[in-house]
């Protein structure tokens, strides 16, 4: 007896209606209006002042178009002896910063006795910052009487006007911000304690020296962590302002008028948002570039594990 064949007619399916929920949404328009408020809307209307003649009292005095920026590109010799000063602090104070914490990072990663409570010290003057007290200090550690200058005249050493002098007054502010390297030393701390100690034992019985392992192995891995600490210390330099404006108020000769100072006080003192607002968008713009620049280079130094 044959056994009856089964049927080819397909049941179709009921669609399944999915709900969207919309509670999420709903607790996210906070965060939404939040960012059209301070973030989009200063940036567009930061735009739109620097293509007009802006006062907040005495109001708008019309469009001038491009005449802020060929004002400052051409004919105020001022924002370019900010420019110098800003881009002196970047260029002498990353590649310190960076150095420091490296240095800092690769001996505290050896397991030594009490090596917890060095990190937390090191970690210390990141938390601190650019304040009052900290620009207090640094005022009396390099003042004429201060501390340097003293142990300076023990050896028998002329005192130097380091917070008055158009020379030392730059790298004053270096320094404080090389002292400052604590955040950035604890990202270097934790890609070095990645590294796999095997490369080390490897290294070590082919004869390599501790430099020649940090040059060869601990360098090229820790690599993509150099670029994310440069970039983050590179917009750091750019945005400073406290340490110039409190402790040396702008520096002899405009030595430390860094453009973030020169922006506030066209912008808050002087009250010529249009032209503040153009040094903004010149300072982006630079930012920009060099930030485009690093990571493009970054091809052919930084070494990621496929």
């Amino acid at each position: 007896m044959e056994q009856p064949k089964p049927s080819s007619v397909s049941v179709p399916l009921k669609k399944v209606k999915r709900k969207i929920p919309i509670a999420p949404f709903v607790l996210l328009i906070p965060w939404f209006i939040g960012i059209m408020l301070f973030r989009i809307y200063p940036i567009m209307m930061s735009f739109w002042y620097s293509l007009r003649d802006f006062h907040p009292i005495m109001g708008d005095r019309g469009f001038v178009g491009l005449d802020n920026y060929r004002w400052l590109l051409f004919d105020f010799p001022l924002f370019w002896r900010s420019v110098e000063a800003t881009f002196r602090y970047v260029v002498f104070g990353t590649p310190m910063v960076l150095a420091s914490a490296l240095f800092i990072a690769f001996i505290l990663n050896f397991k030594l006795k009490g090596v917890n409570l060095f990190r937390t010290i090191y970690y210390v003057p990141s938390i601190l910052g650019g304040n009052v007290a900290v620009s207090l200090i640094w005022i009396q550690l390099f003042g004429s009487n201060g501390p340097v200058n003293t142990i300076m005249m023990m050896m028998g050493m002329e005192p130097v006007s380091w917070l008055r002098s158009e020379a030392f007054a730059p790298f004053t502010l270096i320094f404080l911000s090389a002292w400052q390297f604590g955040s950035v030393m604890l990202i270097f701390l934790a890609a070095l304690q990645n590294v796999s100690p095997s490369l080390y034992e490897a290294a070590s019985i082919d004869g390599a020296r501790k430099f020649r392992q940090f040059i060869s192995i601990t360098l090229p891995i820790i690599t993509p962590v150099v670029l994310f600490n440069t970039v983050n210390v590179l917009l750091r330099h750019f945005q400073e302002f406290n340490s110039a404006f409190l402790i040396t108020d702008r520096g002899p000769n405009d030595a430390t008028n860094f453009l973030n100072i020169l922006i506030y006080e066209y912008a808050f003192r002087r009250f010529e948002f249009g032209v503040a607002s153009a040094m903004t968008w010149l300072f982006l713009a630079a930012i920009g570039i060099l930030t485009l620049i690093l990571f493009s280079s970054s091809k052919h130094w930084v070494h990621y594990n496929d």
